[in-house]
């Protein structure tokens, strides 16, 4: 299986002006930050968790609680993606009970990763509510999962993907749509 660059979706300043959106968007939907925290999805979406705190952090001066969740051991096709999975650390330093929490993802497709990471949030307590925030909506959901907020919706075929990538791991600030090739 190849794959090839079809287009460049987002640029650098494209994600930065989705990612403060967003935060606005949560902001104004829950009235500021009591009660707030923001989890986000190992990796990139926990990376993308982190500037959507530091951006709630700038508009509003306070700081939320920010967590990470690998849901690795939550998947469920974790017997076909590994013999030996690589499990990272979960970091949740806070209590979840009666917060809303705004779960954090780079790419929203099936439907499946949420599912995984909300299993894994509701077992550490009983949070108020769960709010989605994706950079990206690409479509072809196969579980009834839809975000509360959404960067750029991009309509792909099942012969796409979408890839985005982050400075702290790849170097450089761009989502891109590839061209999948059997």
């Amino acid at each position: 299986m190849t794959e090839h660059l079809k287009s460049k979706i987002m640029g650098r300043d494209g994600m930065r002006r989705a990612l403060t959106r967003i935060a606005h968007e949560i902001l104004e939907r829950n009235g500021g930050t009591e009660g707030l925290a923001v989890v986000g999805i190992r990796r990139r979406g926990a990376i993308l968790a982190e500037r959507v705190v530091r951006r709630i952090e700038e508009i509003e001066g306070t700081k939320v609680p920010l967590g990470i969740l690998d849901i690795t051991l939550y998947r469920d096709d974790l017997t076909s993606i590994a013999v030996q999975p690589v499990v990272r650390s979960t970091e949740i330093g806070f209590d979840v009970a009666n917060k809303t929490i705004v779960l954090v993802d780079d790419v929203l497709y099936t439907g499946r990763t949420v599912r995984a990471a909300l299993d894994e949030i509701i077992d550490f307590g009983r949070p108020r509510s769960i709010q989605l925030a994706v950079l990206v909506d690409r479509g072809h959901r196969e579980l009834p999962i839809r975000a509360d907020y959404v960067g750029k919706n991009v309509p792909t075929s099942r012969h796409e993907s979408v890839e985005v990538r982050v400075e702290e791991m790849d170097e450089v600030d761009e989502v891109v749509l590839m061209e999948v090739e059997d």
